[in-house]
């Protein structure tokens, strides 16, 4: 069945209207197109225009579409009346995989022969979600972050029984639809943004339970820490700076051996030859070309622009002090 392009989608339905979906219905509004969304609560539709209205300030700033307007959402009142003229549909029901295997059947059910449905879903496999669909090629993992209008990062990766094309498909229109896109090549549970956060939130919990710091301290260690650079470049990168001009490479030969020390809970992969040599390489191809000069450069460009930004440096952002 041939499929609406992702360029030439025009209609998007959303199924689910709580702070995911919501954010979802503002940010495709925002992009220009025409929303239909649908979600079971009595109060659904008030509950999600007013979201809309709070989040459109923050869209305009943004920058909207052509002809993006508030006034092309419609909130249906049945779930199949919400898809049938969908191009593409994005479900963000609660995070149950009963209700998630349920719902993504009745829309498999209920939706265009050939149109792409995505879950929000924040950690389940999609194979464990399609297992009841009549034609689970089409269902794909497309999660986002809170909220998807303003947080570009979206993943977008298949279960066992999805065709690898709706995976492609996927991808290509979150990245005109105005996301940045993940597609990953296999399933992890929680995928890859949330398994990071994950892991810093289980020793942020270990750290408080055991008296070593306090929340203040954590989110203090983040925001005046790590995270400034984390807003700009990666932790990979970030580390291969920590090398010097000998990159990655020399970051591994003087750290590495830290590895074994108890920084943290989790325990630590064997630095062996071919995780070495992969780290190496992918930082090689992330610097796409830039030096270690270039690199820190930037970053220390972008760092200051971001304490600008966030009130903690004097000047406007061009300089002056």
């Amino acid at each position: 069945m041939k499929k609406t392009s992702p360029e030439d989608v025009r209609r998007v339905a959303c199924v689910g209207a709580g702070v995911i979906g919501g954010g979802w219905v503002a940010h495709f509004l925002a992009r220009g197109y025409d929303v239909t969304a649908w979600d079971p609560a009595p109060d659904a539709e008030a509950r999600l225009r007013r979201l809309v209205d709070a989040a459109w300030p923050a869209l305009v700033q943004l920058g909207l579409a052509p002809d993006a307007s508030p006034d092309r959402l419609t909130v249906a009142p049945t779930l199949e009346q919400a898809v049938a003229e969908a191009e593409f549909v994005q479900e963000s029901a609660p995070e149950k995989l009963d209700l998630k295997r349920e719902l993504l059947a009745k829309l498999d059910a209920a939706t265009p022969a050939g149109v792409v449905i995505a879950s929000s879903t924040s950690g389940y496999p999609m194979t464990d979600m399609q297992t009841e669909a009549a034609t689970p090629g089409r269902l794909v993992v497309g999660h986002p972050f809170n909220p998807p209008y303003l947080i570009p990062l979206v993943e977008v990766v298949g279960g066992e029984h999805t065709d690898p094309e709706a995976v492609r498909w996927a991808s290509r229109f979150y990245e005109i639809a105005g996301k940045s896109v993940i597609t990953m090549d296999r399933e992890v549970p929680g995928f890859i943004a949330n398994r990071l956060q994950e892991a810093l939130w289980r020793e942020a919990l270990h750290m408080v339970a055991n008296g070593e710091a306090t929340v203040a301290d954590i989110d203090r260690s983040i925001t005046e820490g790590p995270g400034l650079r984390w807003a700009v470049m990666g932790p990979m990168l970030t580390f291969a700076l920590a090398g010097g001009e000998g990159g990655m490479a020399h970051m591994l030969d003087h750290f590495g051996p830290s590895l074994k020390s108890p920084w943290t809970r989790l325990e630590a992969p064997e630095l062996d030859k071919e995780l070495y040599d992969g780290v190496v390489s992918g930082c090689d191809d992330a610097a796409d070309g830039r030096s270690i000069a270039d690199l820190v450069a930037a970053r220390d460009r972008d760092v200051i622009a971001v304490l600008r930004a966030t009130g903690r440096l004097p000047g406007n952002g061009t300089g002056d002090a």
